[in-house]
């Protein structure tokens, strides 16, 4: 599937959890947790160490939330990802966006990712749509250089959903 297709289908989520997101410096995560937050969705901050982020509820982790959340962002090690990951599958969750600030090519920025080879393969097995790298702030609102990334990863084929 195209990445855009991708996309498309995790932004026609209603509800994402955003794991990842910090109290220790701005980041990527904490960005598009505003980004999803002030485009209408249902956003719910996950970080074992806060107990609230931006004014709202931080959850420990997904089972915490309230309510079952749509699609899962995460912004973490990819060690952890597989943790995440493993947390959708027993909740049920559909969809999940792997960030790499690079694109989707495996092994690129290997030490600024959070895809997990073994996490995205879990995706596939468990009827999981997954995002392995890429940004949604490349695609949600994108300011400038968002859009530079985006454009740089597509025009040296990073983009690519497999």
């Amino acid at each position: 599937m195209d990445i855009n297709d991708l996309v498309g289908e995790f932004l026609a989520q209603k509800s994402i959890a955003v794991v990842g997101v910090s109290d220790r410096r701005e980041t990527g995560c904490n960005m598009a947790y505003k980004r999803f937050k002030d485009a209408g969705y249902a956003v719910w901050p996950v970080n074992p160490r806060l107990t609230e982020f931006d004014g709202s509820p931080c959850y420990p982790n997904l089972g915490a939330i309230p309510e079952k959340p749509d699609a899962v962002f995460i912004l973490t090690k990819p060690e952890i990802t597989e943790q995440i990951v493993q947390e959708c599958i027993d909740l049920g969750i559909g969809h999940v966006w792997m960030h790499c600030m690079l694109g989707t090519k495996p092994g690129l920025v290997a030490g600024m990712t959070s895809v997990s080879q073994d996490a995205v393969a879990l995706c596939r097995e468990n009827g999981i749509e997954v995002i392995p790298g890429s940004c949604p702030n490349q695609f949600l609102n994108p300011d400038f250089p968002h859009r530079m990334i985006r454009g740089v990863s597509r025009m040296l084929g990073f983009l690519r959903s497999s």
